[in-house]
């Protein structure tokens, strides 16, 4: 397609179905509903792994877990493979970043010009205990108290609310300044809310008042079964009905927050004069589980942790569409060389230009794929999304299988009824054409076992803890 500029929004932590253009009953996004009325919005959107280091290693390199071997929160991208930012530095394009990376080190070659405040793993390790799953059979690790998320969420200002009004003060400044700049440019402006902890700016958190907010799907009493693969994200309980209504109703202010900063990035890119030569793509690393079957956090393959938000716009974007096929942050890295006039077809890649795919016709029937390795999982698990069905394998548990078409809150598991058998044995085949699950699992393992045996043992590790905030903290010096 004709080269342009590309701005690249991403948010964290952005449950999918919680934009007022998703069809939320409650999401007050005007600003995102605005960008997806002139643009593409994919109603059916994939992370390619529910948790930030490897989801945003993936969108960075447009491969899959297994492939590039960053397997979770500690084991983060470090220029090894090579970027889309890399092929726009060869090309001679710019490519800058501001705000939230995930990556490992700010000195690491991971494809840009320049970085503007960015958030990185704490200490190149970050959240390193959370690498410690079922490898040190004899090490009991502290529980991880899931509901703490919804208790402490409040009213005021967070580090990270403070961090995202500078992501946005940034990101107005480089707009202005690139009225006059050599072009193309790409600039990827990378939130980090709303991510917890959920603290809202009191202007946004009274949007949602707690009384009014709904009792989350199958909460506590509801009758649900989970299935055993989510033992330890469970473990610790779920949150009292007052604080998951609070935590709701921080969360939907959080989303808010942040959309009303993504209004401060359009309004300088249009106040430039560089609305009609810029492409947009806004996107989110993964979902939030918001308490659903007393979940708060990510780490599963259901709908709310994995769906993820993506609208594209700008120039050659059909506005106003709401496209059915099946995307996935693979899709970023050929997106992002589209855009800007390059191709991604001699890269080996997995993905499709989102642009090219908005202009097409709805196929349903494409492939979307994700895996997790990370924390508080037993074993690896794996997802594919095909026409109606998404079917999710456990390494070493039974498998489940929604039509979630007929069923899209994935409330009854279809794998053991017979008439789907063929359905089964096709999706595990397609399954094990991408990656063989069991060996996947094994580097996994194998991997994070080095990592602590590198540190001196789950014991040490838990000892010297870099942080001990279930989050990871904003760096000294970014937020006054």
């Amino acid at each position: 397609m004709t080269p342009q500029n590309l701005l690249i929004l991403m948010s964290d932590e952005h449950n999918a179905r919680m934009m007022g253009c998703a069809g939320h009953p409650l999401a007050k996004t005007p600003n995102l509903d605005a960008l997806a009325a002139r643009g593409t919005r994919f109603d059916d959107a994939y992370t390619t792994c529910p948790i930030c280091v490897p989801a945003r290693a993936s969108f960075a390199t447009g491969r899959y877990i297994h492939d590039i071997e960053y397997w979770d929160n500690s084991i983060a991208y470090d220029g090894r493979v090579p970027s889309w930012g890399h092929r726009l530095q060869e090309a001679g394009i710019r490519a800058e970043s501001i705000g939230k990376l995930h990556y490992r080190l700010e000195e690491d070659p991971t494809g840009f010009d320049k970085q503007h405040i960015p958030m990185h793993i704490t200490g190149g390790v970050g959240m390193i205990q959370l690498s410690i799953r079922k490898q040190f059979p004899d090490f009991v690790a502290p529980p991880r108290k899931r509901s703490a998320i919804a208790e402490a969420a409040s009213v005021g200002e967070s580090e990270y609310t403070l961090y995202d009004r500078r992501v946005a003060d940034t990101a107005v400044q480089w707009l202005r300044n690139a009225a006059t700049a050599p072009t193309p440019w790409v600039l990827f402006v990378s939130f980090v809310t709303p991510h917890y902890p959920l603290v809202a700016p009191k202007e946004f958190f009274d949007l949602y008042p707690v009384d009014q907010m709904p009792d989350p799907k199958y909460g506590p009493g509801s009758g649900y079964v989970p299935h055993p693969w989510l033992a330890d994200l469970l473990a610790g309980g779920a949150p009292s009905p007052q604080d998951q209504r609070k935590a709701l109703a921080a969360y939907l202010g959080l989303i808010s927050f942040m959309d009303a900063q993504v209004a401060r990035v359009l309004s300088a890119l249009d106040e430039s004069g560089l609305r009609d030569t810029t492409r947009i793509l806004y996107t989110s690393d993964h979902g939030e589980n918001a308490g659903v079957r007393g979940v708060w956090g990510k780490s599963n393959h259901y709908q709310e942790a994995v769906a993820i938000p993506m609208i594209v716009a700008g120039q050659g974007v059909p506005a106003g569409k709401t496209c059915a096929t099946p995307a996935s942050l693979v899709d970023a890295y050929p997106t992002v060389l589209d855009g800007v006039g390059l191709s991604a077809d001699a890269d080996g890649v997995p993905g499709h230009s989102l642009f090219d795919l908005a202009a097409r016709a709805d196929d349903r029937e494409r492939l979307a794929f994700s895996e997790y390795h990370a924390a508080a999982s037993p074993s690896a698990s794996y997802m594919l999304r095909k026409g109606r069905f998404k079917y999710i394998y456990y390494v070493g548990f039974a498998p489940e299988l929604f039509d979630l078409e007929a069923d899209p809150e994935e409330s009854r598991n279809l794998a053991q009824l017979p008439e789907y058998d063929a359905t089964m044995k096709q999706l595990e085949t397609m399954l094990r054409g991408i990656v063989d699950p069991e060996d996947a699992d094994r580097r996994a393992n194998e991997a994070q076992r080095a990592l602590i045996e590198s540190k001196g043992g789950p014991d040490q590790v838990m000892a010297n803890l870099p942080t001990k905030k279930m989050y990871t903290p904003v760096p000294i010096g970014l937020i006054s």
